[in-house]
């Protein structure tokens, strides 16, 4: 990290920050943050702006996230706008997205085909490239950090969530971190890993958009991490019948178990399935819709919960304050509220360690076990957080409406051992939204 980005000399000196933004709604508050909806007041234009109040010490974790963003310009990748700061709050204004997740996307359409998947890993593989060749490791790719830049039917794809990203000093990391079925086999083993750990959590992703459900499933989270650790997946019948034999081979390339002959984001941009010459224009729609929401859009919810949340919220805000409309407020969705399944056995916390990005992250989530047989498609790992205050200042706890959820939760796995049955959940509950991270 330079020292002009730690010591933020680059930010904007403000006694009352709604002379510069109009506050139009509050989205989501934290322990130490808040986050609103803004419109700036010389142009017009709409932004989200995460505000972090000042601590004693100094933010390990913000200054490890500031330098990060100072460094994003890319259409594919959610940036930072400008940097405000009062003798509170820091002000971090970020560009606004408010296109909705990926699934919500899918589920929404009516029509799904390879082509279609291919077109947003292409995305997700370009601003993974740029990321990669600015330094830049995101370690918690995932479906819920991909958002829409708009509503439109073309609207291209943004990543999102840069609160447990890192700048390569030189070129490995160490700490065990990420989201439990996203994470690369050398990072459970705690041994030192590269950049090319996000190809990892693309080739899972790649796998989900394809058949709905993902690549490693198991009742305990022992058994689960075994399963990455050794790469053992397999492109089941009758959900991979009709998958290309092209679509396959690029998973299996981006899920190498070795680092080292694992395609890095460069050498998947040029794969024929990525460049479009060999996925099918099969609908895959239902089979597809069918096992996401099986698998990752619970019926009944009830919890603090992550980006979906704020990504509704923020479209019909976005609808509300940019396009002229009827003089009645649109009627928001009914809350759909979900419970998680019963663990098996308490879980306790490991002991942890700092992470290098993340200093601070508490530490007293846990994942449920599924009590009971378990239906190897129906069920993926639930993850439960308690809800405590977040002293991240990238991450927020939000309540509001949504109309899918999805809960994968980011770990601090340096605590990890194959022969415990838990491990710890970083209780981090991003506003991918509007790219607050």
């Amino acid at each position: 990290m330079g020292r002009k980005e730690a010591d933020y000399e680059w930010k904007k000196i403000t006694d009352n920050i709604e002379e510069v933004f109009d506050i139009l709604e509050v989205l989501g508050s934290g322990a130490f943050s808040e986050v609103f909806m803004v419109k700036e007041r010389k142009t017009g234009k709409l932004f989200a702006m995460k505000c972090v109040k000042k601590k004693s010490k100094r933010d390990v974790s913000l200054d490890n996230e500031i330098a990060v963003l100072r460094r994003i310009k890319h259409e594919h990748v959610v940036g930072l706008e400008d940097f405000y700061e009062s003798l509170t709050h820091y002000y971090l204004i970020m560009q606004l997205v408010s296109g909705g997740e990926l699934f919500d996307r899918i589920l929404d359409r009516g029509t799904y085909s390879e082509k279609d998947a291919s077109l947003v890993i292409r995305q997700v593989l370009e601003g993974v490239n740029y990321l990669h060749n600015n330094g830049i490791v995101h370690r918690d790719l995932k479906p819920e950090n991909l958002l829409y830049y708009s509503q439109d039917d073309n609207s291209k794809i943004m990543i999102s969530d840069f609160g447990l990203s890192k700048m390569e000093d030189n070129g490995i990391m160490s700490t065990a971190c990420g989201t439990p079925g996203y994470v690369a086999p050398e990072v459970l083993a705690q041994k030192p890993y590269s950049k090319i750990v996000d190809c990892w959590s693309v080739g899972v992703i790649t796998y989900i958009l394809l058949c709905g459900y993902p690549p490693f499933y198991e009742e305990s989270e022992t058994r689960l991490f075994s399963k990455i650790m050794k790469a053992q997946y397999e492109f089941d019948s009758p959900f991979w019948d009709d998958i290309s034999e092209s679509a396959k081979d690029f998973i299996r390339n981006m899920m190498q178990k070795n680092p080292k002959l694992r395609c890095t984001a460069e050498q998947a941009l040029r794969h024929p399935w990525i460049m479009g010459n060999t996925a099918r224009s099969q609908d895959i729609y239902h089979s597809v819709s069918m096992q996401i929401q099986k698998n990752f859009a619970k019926s009944k919810w009830k919890q603090a919960f992550n980006a979906t949340v704020a990504i509704n919220h923020m479209k019909r805000l976005h609808l509300a304050h940019c396009v002229k409309q009827s003089q009645t407020p649109p009627q928001p969705p009914d809350i759909k509220v979900t419970s998680t399944s019963s663990p098996k056995a308490e879980c306790k916390n490991l002991a942890s360690d700092n992470l290098e990005a993340n200093n601070g992250l508490p530490s007293s989530g846990h994942i449920n076990v599924p009590a009971g047989p378990t239906d190897v498609k129906g069920q993926y790992m639930s993850l439960k957080v308690s809800p405590r205050e977040i002293t991240h200042a990238g991450t927020l706890t939000v309540v509001k409406k949504s109309k899918h959820v999805y809960l994968s939760e980011p770990a601090n796995l340096n605590g990890y051992r194959p022969s415990l049955n838990t491990i710890r959940i970083g209780e981090k509950f991003q506003t991918g939204v509007c790219s607050i991270m």
